[in-house]
C-alpha cells in the first residue's frame, strides 16, 4: 500500500482543489487498491503539528470548480523553518517526524516560492517529495504558467473594466493596485487586457515625470478617463537606488504606506483630472477557477500522480512550451521568475501606447 500525503501551503488561489482533484483521480484510476490519501490540514503547519486525516475518494469528487482549498492553508516562512518549535525540536524536525509517523511514501506540496524552498529542504533530508506550482503571481521558476494565475487575471481585469467606466463618466484618473510585490506578471497581463494607459511593475522602476507626461498627453487628446495599473511592489527610480533601511525611513517620513498611495500623491495636482486610488485586494485569489486553470491544474495533478506511481520523486510538475514536464526541485527552489525588461510583451505593450514609466 502506498501512502500519499497532500498539503496546500502559503496564500490560497484558484485551482488548488482542481490540482488535488487531478492528482487523486489519477492515482485512484490507475492504482485504486494500492493507494491511501492523507490530507494534511493548514499547510506546513499541519505537518508540523500532526494535523491530518485519511481521505476518501469521494472527498475529492466535486471540487474541480471549487475555489480555495478543502485542506486549508497557512504561511510558514522559510527563514523561520529551522526555529525551535516545541520540545527542543525545530519546525523542520517536526515535519520529518510526522512524515515518518504517518508512514508516508510521498508528500505532495501545492505551493509557491517559499513552499518550494521548504519542499526542497525536506527532499534534501531524505523525504519523497512531489510539488505542483501554484500562485497568482506566476513567478515560480521552471514553469511557463502557474495555476491560479489565469483566474487572477480574470478577477483583476473584471475589476478594472468596471472601474474604467466610472473613470470615463467622471473624468478621473484611477490608480488601481494589483497584487504582486516582487514581480509584475499579473499587473502587466491584466493591464493589457483592460487597455490601461499606464502599467507600472516592480521590475521597471518608474520615472514619475514620464508618467505625468503620458497622462497629460492623453488628456490633450481628449481622453475621458485614465486607468493606471500598478503592482504592489513598484518603486520610483530614486527609491530603487536606496538601501532597504533608507527606503523604509523615507516612506515613514513621507507617511506613505504603499507604492500606489505614493504615486497618487505624486500625481495629485500635477494633472487636470481628479486622481483616485483603488485596491483590488484578495478577491484576486478568490472564487471559482477559470476553465484554463481547471484544465492546467488537472493536467499537472495527473502528471504528479504518474510520477508517484513510477516512484520518481524530487520533482516539480511544470508546463513548458505547452507540454507537461518534470523539473528537479533543486533547480526550482530559491529562484524567482521575473519579467525580463527586454521581454517582447513589454515592447508590445508600449506599441499599444501603454506607458511603462521608462
Amino acid at each position: 500500500m502506498m501512502k500519499v500525503g497532500i498539503l496546500t501551503s502559503g496564500g490560497d488561489c484558484q485551482s488548488l482543489n482542481a490540482a488535488m482533484y487531478g492528482m487523486v483521480r489519477g492515482l485512484y484510476q490507475n492504482a485504486k487498491d494500492k493507494i491511501e490519501i492523507y490530507g494534511i490540514k493548514e499547510g506546513y503547519t499541519g505537518l508540523i503539528e500532526g494535523k491530518y486525516e485519511k481521505m476518501k475518494e469521494t472527498d475529492f469528487e466535486h471540487i474541480l470548480k471549487q475555489g480555495g482549498t478543502i485542506l486549508g492553508s497557512s504561511r510558514q516562512p522559510f527563514k523561520k523553518i529551522n526555529d525551535v518549535y516545541k520540545n527542543g525540536k525545530t519546525k523542520i524536525q517536526c515535519m520529518i517526524e510526522n512524515y515518518k509517523k504517518m508512514e508516508l511514501n510521498c508528500l505532495v506540496v501545492l505551493g509557491g516560492n517559499g513552499s518550494h524552498k521548504t519542499a526542497n529542504l525536506l527532499r534534501e533530508k531524505g523525504l519523497n517529495i512531489i510539488t505542483l506550482p501554484k500562485t497568482i503571481d506566476n513567478d515560480i521558476y521552471g514553469t511557463d504558467m502557474t495555476f491560479g494565475f489565469s483566474s487572477a487575471i480574470d478577477r483583476a481585469t473584471e475589476y478594472m473594466d468596471n472601474l474604467k467606466s466610472t473613470a470615463v463618466s467622471h473624468n478621473r484618473v484611477f490608480i488601481v493596485e494589483v497584487m504582486g510585490n516582487k514581480t509584475g506578471w499579473l499587473t502587466l497581463n491584466a493591464g493589457i487586457a483592460t487597455g490601461a494607459d499606464v502599467i507600472l511593475i516592480p521590475e521597471i522602476p518608474y520615472d514619475v515625470k514620464k508618467v505625468k507626461e503620458h497622462i497629460n498627453k492623453k488628456l490633450r487628446e481628449n481622453r475621458k478617463g485614465i486607468l493606471v495599473a500598478v503592482a504592489e511592489g513598484i518603486l520610483t527610480l530614486e527609491e530603487s537606488k536606496l538601501s532597504k533601511k533608507d527606503f523604509k525611513e523615507k516612506r515613514a517620513r513621507e507617511e506613505i504606506s504603499d507604492s500606489a498611495q505614493n504615486l497618487e500623491k505624486q500625481l495629485r495636482g500635477q494633472i487636470e483630472f481628479e486622481v483616485r486610488m483603488s485596491v483590488i485586494g484578495h478577491i484576486q485569489r478568490g472564487g471559482n477557477p477559470s476553465a484554463y486553470d481547471r484544465i492546467l491544474a488537472s493536467r499537472l495533478g495527473v502528471e504528479g500522480a504518474e510520477l508517484i506511481l513510477k516512484k520518481q520523486f524530487g520533482y516539480m510538475v511544470a508546463i513548458q512550451d505547452g507540454k507537461i514536464k518534470k523539473c528537479p526541485l533543486q533547480d526550482v527552489a530559491g529562484r524567482k521568475k521575473i519579467i525580463n525588461t527586454e521581454d517582447e510583451i513589454l515592447r508590445q505593450a508600449e506599441m499599444l501606447g501603454i506607458c511603462l514609466g521608462r
